[in-house]
């Protein structure tokens, strides 16, 4: 990469469909690409490859839209294909809805010549010329877009490295972090996931010259899923082998657990599977767990503790990201000193419950379920390296109030009974302590999702996550009934967090 400019050689049509996987993996909502070069260049064969990889369906039929001019397409990202060699006039544009292009999803635009100043700011070029026997392509834009697009290469030359450079890549997975996953696929061998996780990005300092990321213990590298996913594998959790990494850039290719919904084909929970993860959650919970493990000779990660200052600084995301959105205002000084004060209050009521390993985002798009299996056997566990040593039952409150999927109380009551159940038969289980770590935990954690979903929307550009805020005030209202929590419901319910807004 030189800045604004990147290169490649391309020696036949298979490598310019997968230069099309690449860029599509590293495409986001409003982005532009203009494909330039003659005819014959290539630039459907690679519009072609970028269509199917968006759409994780590689025989989708994707006809030239030489002579309809547009063609659009729902997949991952909504597509619209431009192709503009028969335009005869730049007033047909208005027609073909040019000014929207990128607005609602990507656009793919040959012949962008043809529109002259009518290209939208910040569009990726794409320029494919004949070398030799194959092609050269030369992609130029905004740094920000070309250093995702470099990123998805070096993806690429990572797969190279370990054999499997000609594979087919498709995105079917992001996250709330900067992590990526994609399956990949290749003749002969069963479908694998790759997964981009890039180094972390901590942030300015926000506290006592630490960066959020610092304070909330967030994982920095991929080391960090290799060590845990080593400890969990050797203590009988299924997690995903690991056949290939690069911890310095930040790169695995592992094992695909399958494609088993932990909820049924509708999206809702089904109780067995519930029933079953409480067991395995009891059954890991049983353990001593140590505090650190290692990814590889000589590299240790430490685990570390889910402490006060981790707990308050993501309750604090509420004040800094929900009330400017719910309310119109930043929190006050008053406010954010009640608000401390109590949460304070309440982690000190924390002293003397069960700390152990805590999974920290145990939920439905992290546990697969494998029905053909038994036992704990049947759950297939990912996205665990930001976990924790810490309370216990914060785990529990993941699963039992999960942030995407409507738990009712009777669901709810489900999950948790079964994980009470599953403890009380290994003897020695403090059940009133359990249920009010279970109130804290849920509490804490409820708060911080309102204030990340928010954060995600105005931050990150994903307003999907607003969906889900009615959810999380329902779980909130319901676990601040514990008498442990009576403060914090008066202080929640005279700041007005509890209530339902349009956001």
């Amino acid at each position: 990469m030189d800045g604004s400019v990147l290169e490649c050689s391309l020696a036949n049509d298979r490598a310019t469909v997968l230069l099309g996987q690449d860029i599509a993996a590293a495409l986001r909502n409003g982005d532009v690409l203009a494909l330039r070069g003659d005819l014959g260049a290539g630039k459907t064969t690679l519009a072609r490859g970028l269509i199917r990889a968006l759409a994780a369906d590689p025989d989708l039929e994707v006809p030239s839209p030489t002579y309809t001019l547009v063609q659009s397409y729902e997949t991952r990202l909504a597509v619209q294909h431009f192709d503009l060699y028969r335009l005869s006039s730049v007033d047909e544009l208005d027609e073909l809805g040019f000014d929207e292009a990128g607005k609602n999803g990507v656009a793919i635009i040959e012949w962008p010549e043809k529109a002259g100043s009518h290209l939208p700011a910040g569009t990726i070029f794409i320029t494919l010329e004949h070398e030799g026997d194959g092609r050269r392509a030369v992609l130029s834009g905004p740094e920000a877009a070309l250093s995702r697009i470099a990123r998805s290469f070096a993806a690429r030359d990572f797969l190279d490295r370990t054999g499997n450079g000609d594979a087919d890549r498709a995105l079917f997975s992001g996250d709330a972090s900067a992590r990526s996953y994609e399956t990949v696929t290749a003749a002969a061998l069963p479908s694998r996931i790759l997964m981009n996780s890039p180094r972390l990005v901590l942030g300015p300092p926000v506290r006592d010259g630490k960066p959020y990321a610092e304070i909330a213990h967030t994982a920095q590298t991929v080391a960090a899923f290799v060590a845990i996913a080593r400890m969990l594998k050797k203590n009988g959790v299924t997690v995903p082998e690991i056949f290939e990494r690069d911890l310095d850039a930040g790169f695995l290719l592992i094992e695909n657990l399958g494609t088993g919904n932990f909820l049924d084909e509708a999206g809702l929970p089904v109780p067995e599977r519930l029933t079953a993860a409480a067991e395995l959650l009891a059954a890991m919970h049983v353990r001593d767990w140590p505090d650190e493990a290692e990814a590889a000779p000589g590299v240790v990660h430490r685990i570390p503790p889910f402490d006060r200052d981790a707990m308050m600084i993501e309750v604090e995301l509420l004040l800094d990201w929900y009330v400017p959105e719910a309310f119109g205002r930043a929190a006050e000084s008053a406010e954010r000193n009640a608000f401390t004060q109590a949460w304070n209050r309440v982690f000190d009521r924390l002293e003397g419950k069960q700390y152990g390993f805590m999974h920290r985002d145990f939920q439905s798009p992290n546990i697969v379920w494998r029905g053909d299996r038994t036992g704990h056997y049947r759950l297939g566990i990912v996205d665990f390296q930001d976990g924790l040593i810490g309370p216990t039952a914060y785990d529990v409150a993941s699963f039992a109030l999960d942030a995407r999927v409507t738990m009712t109380p009777e669901l709810e009551k489900t999950a948790v009974e079964a994980y009470v159940a599953a403890r009380q038969r290994t003897g020695g289980f403090d059940v009133d302590g359990f249920a009010e770590a279970y109130a804290i935990m849920a509490a804490q954690r409820n708060s911080k999702i309102l204030g990340i979903f928010v954060r995600l929307y105005r931050r990150d550009g994903k307003p999907d996550y607003l969906r889900h805020l009615p959810r999380i005030r329902d779980y909130l209202r319901r676990v601040l009934v514990h008498s442990s929590l009576a403060e914090l419901r008066a202080l929640y319910e005279k700041s007005g967090f509890l209530e339902e807004r349009v956001l």
